[in-house]
């Protein structure tokens, strides 16, 4: 793919590439805009260093590409209720995000993408793993692809409190309860017409009409399938790194390897701030 305006430097064989010669502080004219939108499609998730935003740069970047979603159960940052805090305070033995998941599933229009900006990072540690759906779905036999294709799948968001109970620095909005919708287990692409594989371990509860009990042999097949190294990238953050991701061709994992090893002194606070752009139905 040619570019016109950006260098893109793949930094996988499966999705991911670095954008460079792009200042996000300044309003992007169409061209830029093209193109960052293409990488987005062609890489699935792009990255972005060195770069020096405000709140308002990083939801009006967001904005670029749809409307901004505020999150059900999670309070956003003061006076930007569009932007969640993502803090890991020293000390916390757990990581929002540490599993493989894809961003509020649970939704009837789960999101399009997230731009996720690294306020303050350790030295080392809490890398960030994306793993493309294309690839997942096009790997199954051709007999998994026919039974999957007539399913469709419970996405649930849990508990509320579950946002919460682990990390200090999530704060729940007063709210009636659980969420749940049901989407196609494979999941045609708005934009590119390709098939991806659309269940998550972090969401996907059972196969509609079907049991949990039922569900679960496929649903942890499937999963295990979808974290295969070779569908995946990993990303080092630095501070002021930005990631933009298809959310609905993608998983993600942040790493909880805060504590401890040989390469020193990790444990300290982590800040990262997050827009999320609202989606489609899944067809």
């Amino acid at each position: 793919m040619s570019y016109q305006t950006v260098d893109v430097r793949p930094i996988a064989g499966a999705l991911g590439a670095e954008l460079a010669g792009v200042d996000l502080s300044q309003d992007l004219d169409n061209e830029v805009l093209s193109d960052i939108h293409q990488a987005f499609l062609d890489h699935l998730v792009i990255f972005f260093r060195d770069q020096h935003i405000t709140p308002d740069q990083h939801k009006a970047l967001g904005r670029r590409f749809g409307t901004l979603n505020i999150h059900p159960f999670v309070q956003g940052m003061e006076g930007h209720p569009e932007i969640v805090e993502v803090i890991r305070e020293p000390g916390e033995a757990f990581n929002w995000g540490g599993s493989w998941h894809t961003d509020v599933t649970f939704l009837e229009k789960p999101a399009l993408g997230s731009i996720l900006y690294a306020r303050a990072v350790p030295p080392h540690a809490g890398d960030t793993i994306w793993a493309n759906m294309y690839l997942a779905y096009e790997a199954l036999s051709d007999g998994m692809k026919a039974m999957l294709g007539s399913l469709r799948a419970v996405h649930g968001s849990g508990a509320p409190t579950r946002f919460s109970e682990h990390y200090k620095s999530m704060h729940l909005k007063e709210t009636e309860g659980a969420i749940e919708s049901i989407h196609p287990v494979v999941r045609t692409h708005p934009e590119t017409g390709r098939k991806l594989l659309f269940v998550n371990s972090g969401f996907t509860k059972r196969f509609e009409d079907m049991t949990v009990e039922e569900s679960r042999p496929l649903l942890d097949f499937l999963f295990r399938h979808q974290q295969r190294p070779e569908f995946s990238c990993r990303f080092r953050w630095r501070k002021d790194s930005i990631a933009f991701w298809d959310n609905r061709a993608t998983h993600h994992l942040a790493i909880a390897d805060f504590h401890g090893g040989a390469g020193g002194q990790t444990d300290v606070r982590r800040v990262m701030h997050r827009v999320t752009i609202d989606g489609d139905r899944p067809v």
